[in-house]
């Protein structure tokens, strides 16, 4: 498996192992996800308790959290590369638990968002800095394996955080969830801290260069994988973050009415999209990341197309087997693709996969969130606004994909040294 240059610098406690450092990496990522995924159950009770009129004005919670998240995914990249990864992580961390506090202490709505806006400054490190350590040790098709090997611990994340977040509403208040993000936070600043040495290479270390950085900018906007791949994975996750704002309305309230069942629902269906994480582990070397992710974006598209066609059938409410079966589709293939295109979005780009992790993350992040609004505050009841931004954002990902590949899909890019052995950067 690949290990660390042996240019590293010298490390503090042992290097962890394979699994071990996929674990961290994991958690590092599901910090984002849990911030968002175990609030949704207590939507119903922030409405209530600052006096909401719409429940639409609740998803504003998750809009301004990606807000933050996206911007300051600038700043993190550029920091790591300079003054290590390490470090960069403990200063968002920190950011991230100040938010935390805030929110327990909120006194309205407008301070809630405030320290929600926070959080997702401070989660944004977690985000760019797993994305740059993984590009630090791995490359290629390997690099795509790992990253799938993260995402399929990091779903387990959504599978259960609804549910833990209703456990904490029966025992307390939805303040009693801000604490568990804080207490998580600690937990993983802790882990890292003790057992994950510094992957930054120190050939790769930049001094201090506005002019540098803006060369890192300019280089990821000159490279026309990374452009095409991040602009296919800011729109479909555009469509996730539609799913996830409404999905407690849909659920729970509106359109089905499953009441305390709703986190059953929600993790069955991001169950889903652990097993396309898995399923992609075992095929990416054989395959290759383009036959799979490709097939995904147009499976994606499918699938959306006919919930468009149910929704219309059955007047927006479709029966709820029906409708799960066919979203748990949507969000297998959405998983197929992800990873791939974040590999091959990353790939040119090694020599700077901190600036480069933070470019690619605050343009798909800010996408992803204006066209997931956008497609959440058109929730009129039913499921067809969101059957419709599926298909929208799975189309114009098909169309992008196809511009970046100059027509060839399907077509893996050779060689790829990557596919027949481990290699390390």
């Amino acid at each position: 498996m690949s290990v660390l240059s042996e240019r590293a610098p010298a490390r503090l406690a042992p290097e962890p192992s394979f699994f071990e450092f996929v674990v961290i990496i994991a958690f590092m990522m599901a910090l984002g996800s849990m911030s968002i995924d175990n609030l949704l159950p207590a939507f119903g009770h922030i409405q209530q308790d600052f006096g909401l009129a719409s429940a639409n004005e609740v998803q504003l919670i998750l809009t301004v959290y990606m807000a933050g998240f996206a911007v300051m995914q600038l700043f993190y990249g550029p920091v790591s590369d300079i003054v290590g990864r390490r470090p960069t992580l403990m200063i968002g961390l920190i950011i991230f638990s100040i938010g935390s506090l805030i929110a327990l202490f909120a006194p309205n709505f407008e301070m809630l968002l405030v320290a929600r806006l926070i959080q997702g400054m401070g989660a944004a490190a977690t985000r760019i800095l797993s994305v740059a350590i993984v590009r630090d040790r791995y490359e290629g098709r390997e690099m795509a394996r790992v990253m799938s090997f993260t995402m399929m611990i990091f779903i387990i994340v959504p599978v259960f955080a609804p549910a833990i977040g209703s456990l904490f509403l029966l025992f307390g208040t939805w303040h009693t969830i801000f604490v568990s993000m804080l207490v998580i936070a600690v937990g993983i600043a802790l882990w890292f801290g003790r057992r994950m040495p510094e992957t930054l290479h120190p050939e790769y270390r930049m001094p201090f260069s506005a002019a540098r950085i803006l060369g890192g900018a300019k280089r990821c906007l000159q490279e026309r994988a990374t452009v095409g791949y991040s602009t296919a994975i800011g729109l479909m996750f555009g469509g996730l973050m539609a799913y996830i704002g409404s999905s407690q309305q849909i659920f729970e309230t509106e359109v089905y009415g499953l009441g305390a069942i709703f986190p059953v629902v929600f993790g069955s269906i991001a169950a889903v999209m652990g097993i396309a994480s898995f399923v992609n582990v075992r095929i990416v070397r054989r395959l290759g990341m383009r036959r799979i992710s490709h097939a995904g974006v147009c499976g994606h598209v499918l699938m959306s197309a006919i919930m468009v066609g149910c929704a219309i059938w059955f007047d927006g409410k479709p029966p709820l087997l029906l409708f799960a079966v066919n979203l748990a589709a949507c969000q297998f293939l959405f998983s197929l693709t992800m990873p791939n295109f974040n590999t091959m979005a990353m790939e040119p780009l090694g020599d700077i996969a901190g600036t480069a992790s933070s470019m690619i993350g605050f343009y798909t992040t800010i996408l992803g969130t204006i066209v997931g609004m956008v497609i959440g505050q058109m929730f009129n009841g039913t499921v067809l606004p969101l059957a419709v931004g599926f298909l929208a954002t799975g189309v114009l990902s098909l169309i992008v994909v196809y511009w970046t590949e100059r027509g060839r899909l399907f077509a893996p890019h050779h060689p790829d040294p990557a596919a027949v052995m481990d290699v390390g950067h």
